[in-house]
């Protein structure tokens, strides 16, 4: 099942017998839990009818015990495994799978990994209708955008397209890291401001909206001369604010996807070949009309030799401020 299927089935108080939750990013099953801990028992019933456990302190055999009891003075009791990739012998969960307790709801949290689809127990949850399984991937970081955007929307905020790229650009994929600035911005806005910017996203997260690796790329595409060192000098003076592997990732994307412009056949679906939203789409061309094919590849190469030197590799005694203005001017002239 999709994230939101189970949530659905939740807040309408379906609550399956057994939910087991597994795969590399945290933020989906910390939510479902969450909700089933906060949701499925009234207070009163919790001190009884519900048990929290972890894979390194308990068993197979702890959890059997705990999920074939039945509810005290309540309709259901809930039974959550945490780190359940420690728990051994963990395939034994499938008889238990295969006739749960129905007044129980077993949570099975399996974190950073998935279970081994050749175990009997994925195969066993994989045919069980009283099984709820999800399995959560990361995002990669071209979809990162527009899950913020998905995640204002459903709370009544929108958000302006480059403080999306901006907040992805320097917060990553890691979506639990995301939700809590969202979460702060939201609270800080004026009452009746419902619509996030870069101003907001300087003002309350610390990230210059006109000095960050987003402004760089822009300029460097534009071959911005002037604007691209007033901003590689404002990262010298901050050397923690953006480090050079964040400068090089984020133009070496930058010119792989005017590269890819180039070769495109029809330039009218650009945004979803690029995976970008269809707002960036004229930056690209515009960058397109100034770096010719052949450049950007002579530009990848010097990424890469930069990556290098910012690593050590040919490089003694350069800073990292030196070598991201040596990287830009050979890429730009």
């Amino acid at each position: 099942m999709t994230f939101e299927q189970i949530m659905t089935e939740l807040k309408k108080e379906n609550y399956r017998p057994v939910y087991f939750l597994m795969g590399e990013e945290p933020y989906f099953m910390d939510a479902v839990v969450d909700y089933i801990a906060e949701n499925a028992l009234a207070e009163d019933e919790k001190a009884f009818n519900q048990v929290i456990m972890y894979g390194k302190d308990s068993s197979v055999n702890t959890v059997l015990d705990a999920a074939r009891r039945f509810p005290m003075m309540a309709k259901r009791q809930v039974v959550i495994v945490k780190e359940a990739q420690n728990l051994k012998d963990i395939d034994n969960l499938q008889y238990y799978i295969e006739k749960p307790l129905q007044s129980t709801v077993l949570v099975i949290i399996y974190k950073y990994k998935s279970l081994d689809k050749r175990l009997k127990l994925y195969k066993t949850l994989d045919k069980s209708k009283d099984a709820a399984v999800l399995e959560s991937n990361k995002l990669y970081d071209n979809k990162v955008p527009a899950w913020i955007n998905g995640y204002l929307t459903e709370r009544g905020y929108t958000v302006v397209p480059a403080a999306a790229e901006l907040l992805t650009e320097y917060l990553g994929a890691e979506l639990s890291k995301i939700v809590n600035e969202l979460n702060k911005l939201m609270i800080t806005l004026p009452v009746n401001e419902k619509k996030i910017t870069l101003e907001h996203i300087e003002a309350n997260i610390g990230i210059s909206k006109d000095y960050n690796v987003f402004e760089l790329q822009k300029a460097v595409g534009e071959r911005n001369v002037l604007k691209a060192n007033r901003i590689i000098d404002y990262f010298s003076r901050n050397p923690n604010s953006t480090p050079m592997v964040m400068v090089v990732s984020s133009l070496y994307s930058y010119f792989v996807k005017i590269l890819t412009y180039h070769y495109l056949s029809d330039k009218s679906q650009a945004a979803a070949a690029l995976k970008v939203n269809p707002f960036f789409v004229r930056e690209y061309e515009a960058a397109a009309r100034k770096y010719p094919a052949q450049k950007i590849i002579q530009i990848i190469s010097i990424l890469r030799e930069y990556d290098l030197k910012s690593k050590g590799v040919g490089n003694t005694s350069a800073s990292h401020g030196e070598l991201t203005r040596e990287m830009v001017f050979k890429i730009i002239h």
